[in-house]
């Protein structure tokens, strides 16, 4: 499938957003190791036991708060929010948590040869971001970047959080064919892994192409955006039912996906940053109701 363009990072872009840590002694082990940043603050005893994984419900109202948590809309029942922010009390809460690219202003926190560099030297960025690449092409860089993405799933679980949204699942499209469809299957694996065993559930985010694999994978769900714009809703049911939950950006993609999905799965339409309510900049609308 050719490449379109994406929307993603959006935490990044706006300054307007302000795990259950795992039980297995490995895991805590390789943690005192490190991958590069800053470590993670300890969790207290009560966020250290396991818990069941938890799915949303299926055409639940949703709304997509990536770039600062607000007070819910009536009928909101499913979240997404960034891994900084705090859950919405009383909804089933996604962690939003940019697992293929760095955030600018994140450089640092990584190891410098887990940066995607090209033939030479220079880092291959999102440009429509700004955010470098994660270089994913090995099996030690893979395990190196899950081990440092896991630690903020465990942490998006202690804070309360019900699932896990790792942006940029497509990011080797915009890789300049230095990673692969296979590598990204290989790291989202190890991430799934991660996840559940931190009792969250995780999300695949856009990528039609690689949805055949969500079962081998063990993914449980999908946000996906703009499919009513690409007219692709479609191609996501077939792999997740109706556990779908669709954010669209632009007038002509929302009617669309209202017109023939608005009966079955969760559609918002954002603006661009989805800031908060009070932001001049902010939208929020949902499909007209019969």
């Amino acid at each position: 499938m050719p490449a379109k363009p994406t929307r993603t990072g959006r935490k990044a872009a706006v300054a307007v957003a302000a795990g259950a840590v795992l039980v297995v002694l490995a895991v805590a082990v390789a943690r005192a190791g490190g991958t590069g940043g800053t470590d993670e603050p300890e969790r207290s005893p009560a966020a250290q036991q396991p818990r069941e994984v938890r799915l949303p419900p299926a055409g639940a109202g949703f709304d997509y708060q990536i770039g600062g948590g607000y007070e819910l809309p009536e009928g909101v029942e499913v979240v997404s929010r960034d891994r900084e922010d705090d859950p919405a009390p009383g909804a089933y809460g996604v962690c939003y948590v940019n697992a293929f690219q760095v955030q600018p202003g994140e450089r640092d926190e990584w190891d410098d040869d887990l940066l995607l560099r090209d033939g030479r030297g220079r880092f291959v960025i999102d440009d429509g971001w700004d955010e470098p690449l994660l270089d994913i092409s090995t099996d030690d860089k893979r395990a190196r970047v899950a081990e440092k993405v896991g630690d903020w799933f465990d942490g998006c679980a202690a804070d309360g959080f019900d699932a896990v949204e790792p942006d940029n699942y497509d990011s080797f499209l915009r890789s300049e064919g230095l990673t692969t469809e296979e590598h990204a299957l290989e790291l989202m694996k190890l991430l799934a892994d991660r996840a559940h065993a931190a009792g969250l559930a995780i999300a695949q985010k856009n990528t039609l192409e690689l949805a055949p694999h969500r079962e081998e994978i063990g993914l449980d769900f999908a946000v996906v955006e703009e499919c009513g714009r690409w007219k692709e809703c479609g191609g996501f049911t077939e792999w997740f039912g109706d556990q779908v939950y669709v954010i669209e950006y632009e007038p002509a993609g929302m009617a669309w996906a209202c017109d023939n999905f608005g009966d079955t799965l969760s559609v918002v339409q954002r603006d661009e940053y989805a800031v908060p309510a009070g932001h001049p900049d902010h939208f929020r609308a949902v499909c007209p109701r019969p």
